[in-house]
């Protein structure tokens, strides 16, 4: 990044800088949120016109559409706060309605005028079972009407000290035809607003339109205000940055502007805003970076090893071909809605059945039972045991061992590319002891090296890695200092690797969860089926169901951990801050 300073004008500010809107590539340092009354204005408005778009989301369009007069945003919000507010009284009217319809039709008057003359009605309602006979003989009692489950009736009784051993319901407030009428009526009413919301959707492209005219208005109204003022107010100062290979193209705009300005290369303590700059593979992964914070302008970024490492771990969390090919299916059906996230969910879904494959798992069975695989396909599949312990659990460690020692040598290189390799001896020492004494006695372990020679070596990458670690760690300090504090950091590394290790082991536990759950589900579905194979609908209602709750459980799962997994574990070991700020140039397409 190029570190821009302008030195204008106050009077000319609004008018450079919506120049610079049209050149799209220059980020003025500016506030993210509103500052002042006509920030809140336009940001009010912007909400209002992001909140008409999803509630028209889901809106069939209709044919034809008359222009609409007036605010579309407002319009679409009143639209469907009216429809809301008609739909709770219908959902009331309709709950009135059951209660009412067992009483059937009468007139409230005639009620009214049976108590003029001395006469009550009481109403009840009791199970059919409960009904006792015997209150026919001793009241004047008049059945109403009878489900098979509860009978309604009245008691007509004009006897100041009636009793009767059922509790008394309040009477209906008038008859069922009443609110039918009603419930017609608002029915209609709603079905009014649907088509109103209809032909707003038509209107779609231009809520969008004014959408990203408000959000560049906003824009240029928050990077105007964001200039410090001198001389009394006439001077106006302003700090922007835009990416270095565009230099020259600004330099030719800015030179034929009356504009005094100072370009200078960015540094760290400017912190620039940080413009990412990855592959088509990579970059659909920034969004998860994004979550954590972009990198600061002296620090790697971690977008390339989350886009390996998430992919894996979803995968492994899943861990099941069948679940693979349903999320791809599913991603592929929302394309057209959700874009982005639909290609990740495709290549996640890819991950995931390939994973599965080599765990032999489909729809949580086991496809090492298949007898249409041949046998050296089976071999390429990942063994039920290592060693003993169960194949996805020893795969699922070696994995994390894996992302923390290349958590460890990112660090060290970044610490060297910083500070120097003088000033890093210590993040040296222990990047040595740990990721050296794995690569040997790994190759020890599967007989590459010699045990003698492993030994030896293992030796010798102690007694450096002790040097750096306890003596050399801050070479500008007291030695004995040092000391202290290399005892300290062995206190916090041998404690906290063997916990972060030990995290991976989710990955195994995830997938085997998921698994076990969906074994259920085919248990069941088995025993529904019966010996006879009669009864298959259950079976195919039962594991359908089931496992398209499992894969919704398991997505979430294999989501947040993974995720977990790469912000705590790896960029703790990687000594990754993420306290960088997104680049976000002026430009007249907010969306670009």
């Amino acid at each position: 990044m190029t570190k821009y300073n302008f030195i204008l004008l106050s009077g000319d500010v609004e008018k450079f800088l919506k120049k610079l809107q049209g050149v799209g590539v220059m980020d003025i340092t500016r506030s993210l949120k509103p500052v002042d009354e006509k920030s809140e204005t336009l940001s009010s408005k912007a909400g209002n016109y992001r909140k008409a778009l999803s509630l028209l989301k889901n809106v069939t369009p209709a044919e034809f559409a008359d222009k609409i007069n007036g605010d579309l945003a407002e319009s679409v919000i009143n639209t469907v706060n009216e429809k809301e507010t008609m739909e709770t009284q219908l959902s009331q009217l309709q709950k009135d309605m059951d209660e009412r319809l067992p009483w059937g039709q009468f007139d409230v008057k005639n009620i009214k005028k049976l108590e003029e003359h001395g006469l009550k009605l009481h109403f009840y309602k009791v199970k059919s079972s409960n009904f006792d006979q015997t209150w026919n003989e001793n009241y004047a009692l008049s059945e109403i009407s009878n489900d098979g489950s509860t009978m309604y009736f009245v008691i007509v009784s004009d006897d100041e000290n009636y009793d009767f051993p059922l509790k008394e319901i309040p009477a209906p407030d008038g008859d069922c035809k009443a609110i039918e009428k009603k419930i017609n009526e608002l029915m209609y009413e709603i079905e009014k607003k649907d088509r109103r919301l209809a032909e707003l959707k038509c209107h779609e492209k231009d809520l969008q339109k004014e959408l990203d005219k408000t959000m560049s208005k906003l824009d240029l109204h928050l990077a105007h205000i964001s200039g410090t003022k001198a001389a009394e107010d006439y001077i106006t100062v302003l700090e922007g940055f835009a990416p270095t290979d565009k230099e020259a193209e600004l330099k030719d705009i800015l030179d034929r502007e009356e504009v005094l300005y100072l370009v200078d290369k960015a540094k760290v303590d400017d912190n620039p805003p940080i413009k990412l700059k990855n592959n088509k593979f990579v970059s659909m992964f920034e969004l998860l970076t994004d979550m954590y914070g972009r990198p600061k302008y002296n620090e790697f970024d971690p977008t390339v090893f989350i886009s390996i490492f998430f992919m894996l771990f979803f995968a492994f969390c899943m861990g099941d071909a069948g679940y693979g090919l349903v999320l791809i299916v599913a991603s592929l059906l929302l394309k057209k809605m959700i874009p982005e996230i639909a290609k990740l969910g495709v290549v996640l879904g890819i991950a995931t059945t390939v994973i599965g494959l080599l765990f032999h798992t489909f729809f949580s069975t086991d496809m090492l039972t298949w007898s249409i695989i041949p046998e050296a396909v089976k071999k390429c599949m990942v063994p039920t045991e290592i060693a003993g312990f169960d194949g996805t659990m020893v795969l699922a460690i070696l994995v994390g061992i894996v992302h923390i020692c290349l958590a460890m040598i990112v660090k060290t290189y970044q610490a060297t590319r910083v500070n120097g390799f003088a000033n890093s001896l210590g993040t040296w020492g222990w990047t040595l002891l740990i990721v050296g004494g794995v690569i040997v006695g790994g190759l020890a372990l599967i007989g590459v090296m010699e045990t003698t020679v492993a030994t030896w070596v293992i030796i010798i990458i102690g007694i450096l890695s002790a040097l750096g670690i306890f003596f050399l760690n801050n070479i500008h300090r007291n030695p004995l200092v040092n000391m202290g504090v290399g005892l300290w950091d062995t206190y916090q590394m041998v404690t906290g690797l063997l916990g972060d290790v030990l995290s991976y082991l989710r990955l195994y536990a995830l997938g085997l969860a998921g698994a076990k759950l969906g074994e259920a589900f085919n248990a069941i579905g088995l025993q529904a089926l019966g010996d006879g194979g009669a009864n298959w609908i259950w079976f195919i209602l039962i594991v359908v169901i089931g496992h398209v709750l499992n894969v919704a459980m398991c997505v979430l799962g294999a989501f947040v951990h993974p995720l977990r997994l790469n912000f705590l574990e790896f960029f703790k070991n990687s000594g990754y801050e993420g306290a960088g700020r997104k680049y976000n140039p002026l430009s007249d397409n907010i969306n670009n």
